[in-house]
């Protein structure tokens, strides 16, 4: 979920600061270590990013992040009900107990 991070402090240095995060402002955003970022990019996990610009340097776009946590949420049996495995025992006991 999102972190400490504040869109209020990147809005004013521009459109371009609130749509595009570099490493440190995604990982602030995201409550993690930019090292962290570094070591899922080399692993091809965690949030979609892109290098941009002559140098090259590695952006995140903030639509991008919001969306992979929804994901990471889904993903989740603690949050999403449908994977809870709970929830399905306890379904397939009650057709069995209904006799359906």
């Amino acid at each position: 979920m999102p972190g400490r991070f504040s869109l209020a402090a990147t809005a004013t240095s521009g459109a371009t600061s609130a749509a595009f995060l570099t490493v440190k402002d995604a990982a602030d955003y995201l409550g993690l270590s930019p090292h962290t970022l570094y070591v899922w990019r080399h692993r091809r996990q965690g949030p979609p990013s892109f290098r941009m610009g002559p140098r090259g340097r590695v952006m995140y776009r903030l639509e991008a992040l919001d969306a992979w946590v929804r994901e990471q949420e889904q993903a989740d049996s603690r949050s999403n009900p449908a994977l809870n495995p709970l929830n399905t025992l306890l379904q397939e006991r009650s057709s069995r107990f209904l006799g359906a």
